[in-house]
């Protein structure tokens, strides 16, 4: 929907009554929903997280300069339309007026300045959201309801980078007054949902906010229960304590007990997420490469998939799926060839009886059965591999940041801007969070020379690059392309179903 240079974006709200949730609705006591959520994000400050966990919830709390709905097409959020000047370098947002944050503070190109100025500043650099929008340079305002955004240089995928995650609006004056701390627990947006209370791993519970620039909600109330446990999740919903289960939590093998149940529905949808085991490239014997690739050709993915995941579920050659823009089908999966796996332990000089350890999310049971069919499976080639959950929080911050990982681990990722550089950039580019063993030049130099192509062909053929290389040096065994699996009671209306899990609940109802 970004026209070219110069041309002006004139996306008025008006004309995306379509959009749904960001269409006028008249107020309308719709009752309490209750949701089950796998975990809780911890803080709920948009530059803090990079969780859908997060999303779930905060995409209803906040609104960005841009949406982008269940239908995944980009429209107006707080930017009534925007235009792209100085060939792509300057991008010009024509704001709403008479917007008001949840605390009554005036929405404008203040906040918008704010924003974008802590994010790309010292407390931008604590979180994981910064080095997405890096690309700009500088926030200018040119009066009360229009600002510039100064670019390093044109960024293709900037506007959708706008509608999610760190680019979500904050108010200035209330994050002033409270500060950082209390910001994370007290979250205050523009979106048509305040917050209400948060008990960490427990609950948060949210209420409509009546002024909501695009109306009220139909429902009064949202309760998000944070649930680990898929087997409790899938009992509260069946007993009606939660309405809808948000994925991942449900496992594939509780998709029958929730299809048998009169009063629920399964609703599965293609979706972005994709998982691997990753490699310590670092030490351990995946640090050679022909190891690396011997381990991928010990695995038959194609029967985990049909046997574990019940079909839900596609083999990926590189970390994204179908829906990923840079997704190359002309790559294909690594064959399943023990015999091959086995000659090529054998030229590394690893004899047999070699250990390898697996960390997993000790929340993700379908996770957890794959690890044990991947154990298995690296056995009968003569590498014993040992499964190691960990509580996810710890598995997310403590141990693969810092390198503390054994030789596999676990990486879930949804690639939320349907973009690969979303994906390939955090996890192969030299210091970011999600990388760190590898510091490949050659890999960097990829990732940085398609960020500032706007020809859509010529960045798709180095992303696709991009996922070659990775596949070439083995940096992880990619495993599948799951779907989304929600679980649903019928007595919920109007939920249209993302395949994101960024829930924007404004026309939902529940009888």
């Amino acid at each position: 929907m970004f026209k070219p240079t110069g041309l002006r974006v004139a996306l008025l709200a008006a004309s995306v009554a379509g959009a749904g949730a960001l269409g006028t609705v008249p107020a309308f006591a719709g009752g309490t929903l209750k949701l089950g959520l796998s975990q809780d994000a911890g803080s709920w400050d948009p530059i803090d997280t990079f969780l859908v966990a997060w999303a779930a919830v905060s995409t209803n709390i906040y609104d960005g300069l841009t949406y982008r709905g269940p239908d995944m097409q980009l429209v107006p959020g707080l930017a009534l339309s925007w235009e792209e000047l100085d060939d792509g370098k300057r991008l010009r947002f024509k704001l709403r007026q008479g917007v008001k944050f949840h605390n009554g503070e005036p929405f404008n190109a203040e906040a918008v300045k704010f924003t974008f100025e802590r994010l790309l500043g010292e407390e931008g650099a604590k979180g994981p959201q910064r080095s997405n929008y890096i690309v700009i340079e500088k926030v200018e305002v040119v009066d009360d309801y229009t600002v510039d955004f100064q670019l390093k240089a044109p960024d293709p995928v900037l506007l959708t980078k706008l509608a999610g995650y760190g680019a979500m609006i904050v108010p200035p004056q209330y994050i002033k007054e409270k500060g950082e701390d209390y910001f994370n627990t007290h979250p205050v947006g523009t979106g048509p949902f305040k917050f209400v209370t948060y008990e960490p791993k427990v609950a948060i519970n949210l209420e409509a906010f009546a002024e909501h620039w695009g109306g009220a909600p139909k429902l009064d109330k949202v309760e998000y229960h944070f649930i680990s446990e898929p087997s409790t999740a899938v009992a509260e919903l069946q007993t009606g304590s939660v309405d809808i289960v948000i994925p991942p939590i449900i496992p594939v093998a509780m998709i029958p007990t929730i299809a048998a149940d009169a009063k629920l529905d399964v609703v599965s949808i293609p979706g972005p997420t994709v998982d691997a085991l990753r490699f310590n490239t670092q030490s351990g014997i995946t640090k050679d490469v022909r190891v690396r690739k011997a381990l991928i050709m010990a695995v038959d993915r194609d029967t985990i998939i049909k046997s574990i995941l019940a079909g839900q579920a596609e083999p990926i050659a590189s970390f994204q799926g179908r829906l990923s823009f840079g997704y190359d089908p002309d790559l294909k999966p690594v064959p399943f060839d023990p015999e091959g796996a086995q000659k090529l332990l054998k030229e590394a000089g690893v004899a047999s009886g070699a250990k390898v350890q697996i960390d997993v999310r000790a929340n993700d049971a379908t996770m957890g059965e794959v690890a044990q069919a991947v154990a298995a499976y690296l056995s009968a080639v003569g590498v014993e591999a040992t499964v190691k959950p960990y509580e996810l929080n710890v598995l997310l911050n403590d141990i693969i940041p810092p390198g503390k990982t054994g030789e596999m681990f676990q990486q879930k990722w949804g690639g939320w801007t349907f973009d690969f550089d979303n994906t390939a950039y955090s996890m192969y580019h030299s210091g970011e969070k999600w990388n760190p063993y590898e510091k490949d030049p050659e890999m960097d130099k990829l990732l940085e020379s398609q960020r500032n192509i706007t020809d859509r062909a010529k960045r798709e053929a180095i992303l696709k690059e991009v996922g070659k290389y990775a596949a070439d040096h083995a940096l992880e065994m990619e495993l599948y392309n799951s779907n989304a699996i929600f679980g649903v009671n019928k007595r919920v209306k109007g939920f249209d179903a993302p395949p994101d899990n960024r829930l924007r609940l404004t026309n939902v109802t529940v009888e």
